[in-house]
C-alpha cells in the first residue's frame, strides 16, 4: 500500500512553527522567510482539511488537532533524526574484527598497524589472537588470518604475505660461541616452540645434520616466547624471516646462516564469501598486501 504523506516542507514548518511558538522563530531555524513558513503551513492545513494553530500577535497557539499532530511529528523526526545520526556514525567509524595469530600479531601486525590508522582513521581494527581453526570460536571475526592455504567451506582465502625459515640469535650468543656452519650448533642451545616441534629437525635434516646434538635445548609453549628468548641471548631459534625482519633490521638479531631455508609458510586471510565486497575488508586486505610488498623491497 502507498503511503499517503504530506509535503516533508510543509511538515518541517509546521513542527519548527509549533515546537518554537512562533513562525518567525522557525523561518530563523529554517533559514527561510517568514511567508514560506505560513504558506508550507496554510499548504498542509489544506491537505489535512483543518487548522493546526492559530495566530495570537507574534505567538502561535495549537488546536487540538495541532497538538496532537505535533506530538506525533515530533517523535517521528525525533527517530528520524537518531537513525540518520546512527547511520553517519557507521560510515564515520567502520569497525573489522580480526583474529590473528599471536607471534603473527606481536611480531608484524602490531608494530605495522599504526600505519592503516593513520590512513584509515574511520576503520577501527579490534584484533583478537588465536590459533583456533576458522569459524571454531565464539566471539564474532570478521577477517581471520592464518597459514595456508586452507579450503574452508563458506569462505574466501586470499594470500598477502610469504616467509621462509631460518635459525636466528642474538649477537651476544655469536660472541660466546661463533656459529661458522651448522655443526657448531652442537656447542648452542636450541630454542623450540612447542606449537611447531618438528621445525628445528626439519632444518638440521635439510642443512644434512640429522644426527646433530645440541649442548642443550629449551622448549617453551608458544612461539613468540621462543623469539624473545632468541632477543634474550638464551639460544638459537628458528626464526620466520618477517616475523623477525624489524629485529634483524636494527641489529637485535643476526642470522648466522644463508641457508638452507625451510619451505615458505604463507598467510592468508579467510572472509566469509558473502563479505568479501565489504569496504572495511577490502581496505584492510590491500594495507596488508601492500605492507608485505614494502617489507620485500626494504630488503626484510
Amino acid at each position: 500500500m502507498t503511503r499517503r504523506l504530506p509535503p516533508l516542507n510543509s511538515l518541517k514548518a509546521f513542527e519548527a512553527a509549533a515546537r518554537l511558538e512562533s513562525v518567525s522563530a522557525a523561518a530563523d531555524e529554517l533559514c527561510v522567510t517568514h511567508g514560506a513558513v505560513s504558506r508550507h503551513v496554510q499548504q498542509l492545513e489544506h491537505w489535512l482539511g483543518h487548522l493546526l494553530f492559530v495566530r495570537h500577535n507574534r505567538k502561535v497557539v495549537l488546536t487540538p488537532q495541532g497538538r496532537a499532530y505535533l506530538s506525533e511529528i515530533s517523535a517521528a523526526f525525533d527517530r528520524i533524526a537518531l537513525a540518520t545520526s546512527e547511520q553517519m556514525q557507521a560510515r564515520r567509524q567502520q569497525i573489522l574484527r580480526v583474529n590473528a595469530p599471536t607471534t603473527f600479531s606481536l611480531r608484524w601486525l602490531l608494530p605495522r598497524l599504526s600505519s592503516f590508522q593513520l590512513a584509515n582513521p574511520a576503520i577501527e581494527i579490534r584484533l583478537t589472537t588465536s590459533n583456533e581453526p576458522i569459524g571454531k570460536i565464539r566471539e564474532e571475526v570478521d577477517m581471520w588470518i592464518r597459514g595456508g592455504p586452507q579450503d574452508v567451506e563458506g569462505y574466501a582465502a586470499r594470500e598477502f604475505l610469504s616467509e621462509v625459515r631460518l635459525p636466528v640469535c642474538s649477537p651476544r650468543v655469536l660472541k660466546a660461541e661463533p656459529l661458522r656452519n651448522p655443526r657448531d650448533l652442537a656447542r648452542h642451545t636450541l630454542l623450540h616452540a612447542a606449537t611447531y616441534p618438528t621445525m628445528w629437525s626439519e632444518w638440521l635434516a635439510a642443512s644434512g645434520n640429522t644426527r646433530l646434538k645440541p649442548r642443550n635445548t629449551l622448549t617453551l609453549e608458544h612461539f613468540y616466547l621462543t623469539l624473545q628468548a632468541a632477543l634474550d641471548g638464551l639460544g638459537v631459534a628458528m626464526g620466520p624471516v618477517a616475523l623477525v625482519a624489524d629485529d634483524v633490521a636494527e641489529g637485535r638479531l643476526v642470522f648466522p646462516f644463508d641457508g638452507p631455508v625451510l619451505p615458505p609458510w604463507r598467510y592468508f586471510t579467510y572472509v566469509a564469501k558473502h563479505r568479501s565486497g565489504d569496504d572495511a575488508i577490502r581496505v584492510f586486505q590491500a594495507w596488508l598486501s601492500a605492507a608485505s610488498r614494502f617489507d620485500v623491497e626494504q630488503g626484510r
